[in-house]
């Protein structure tokens, strides 16, 4: 789609495909535009690369990322979770990033159930803190 006058060089993508982290959903993406696909994953890449966390914290971190209700990506979470178990992190480590994830789905009732009791013309029940004062 954007063509280049001289072949894109892409070493992080290339890398990402080798080593199985490629998401074949970026596909076409890359087609159209392999520079800015290349940056991206660059980018993404660099805190990786820093390696100001150990690999073990990184895979935590990564199937947060995945699991969470707003990404949802179960082949990320499935590597990580490998990749986690063979860097020798415990089960109930991962079980318990899981759980602290799980939390960011409350969000749509704490979001929801305000306005829905608006539109129903429903006072809000006030918490035990709110009657207080």
């Amino acid at each position: 789609m954007f063509d280049s006058p001289t072949p894109i060089s892409t070493p992080v993508v290339d890398a990402m495909r080798a080593g199985g982290s490629w998401n074949p959903l970026w596909d076409q993406l890359y087609e159209w535009d392999p520079e800015w696909t290349e940056r991206f994953m660059a980018m993404n890449a660099t805190p990786i690369a820093r390696h100001i966390f150990p690999p073990e914290f990184v895979e935590l971190l990564s199937i947060a990322i995945d699991a969470a209700c707003t990404h949802m990506y179960a082949p990320g979470v499935r590597r990580h979770i490998r990749a986690a178990l063979d860097l020798g992190v415990p089960p109930e480590q991962i079980v318990t990033v899981l759980q602290m994830v799980s939390v960011l789905g409350i969000h749509a009732c704490n979001l929801g159930i305000p306005i829905l009791a608006e539109e129903l013309g429903t006072p809000l029940t006030p918490t035990p803190r709110q009657a207080d004062r």
